[in-house]
């Protein structure tokens, strides 16, 4: 398939929800007691981070201009930052509640570009794999729900 500027503007946005994604793991990890919870939440903002660094990747490699993780336009939505006000009272199931909204929201803008089928190969292939990484951290972090409540 070609890569077009409907396609690098969906890759552009779903770098965008990666940085606020690596972000808000950050400032989660910042804000919880439980040990478990930290470790967690740091490794699921290294992980974001490098979906990130992927997408930059793929959207460079067609030549395309990568946004940059200080933009605010409001093309995309910041699924991430309602965690702020819930750091201020360090409610890690109120967290970690608003950790599965953001990344359900995540997912389905995956989902929304994976189903157009017009990627090229290496694209959905990438697009493919995060999207399933997203699922099972939804998963893990739904048992880490129940362990808190």
């Amino acid at each position: 398939m070609k890569y077009t500027e409907k396609i690098s503007k969906n890759l552009n946005e779903l770098l965008m929800k990666n940085y606020d994604a690596e972000k808000g793991y950050k400032n989660a990890a910042e804000n919880v007691e439980s040990h478990t919870l930290r470790q967690f939440f740091d490794r699921m903002a290294s992980e974001r981070g490098e979906f990130a660094r992927e997408l930059k990747t793929e959207i460079l490699r067609f030549g395309e201009e990568p946004k940059d993780s200080g933009s605010f336009k409001g093309l995309v939505h910041r699924n991430w930052m309602d965690l702020k006000t819930l750091f201020s009272s360090n409610d890690e199931g109120a967290i970690i509640e608003e950790v599965i909204r953001g990344e359900e929201k995540s997912l389905d803008a995956y989902y929304d570009i994976l189903k157009e089928r017009n990627l090229p190969a290496s694209i959905d292939a990438l697009l493919f794999k995060q999207k399933t990484a997203i699922q099972a951290t939804i998963n893990s972090v739904k048992v880490h729900e129940e362990l808190v409540s």
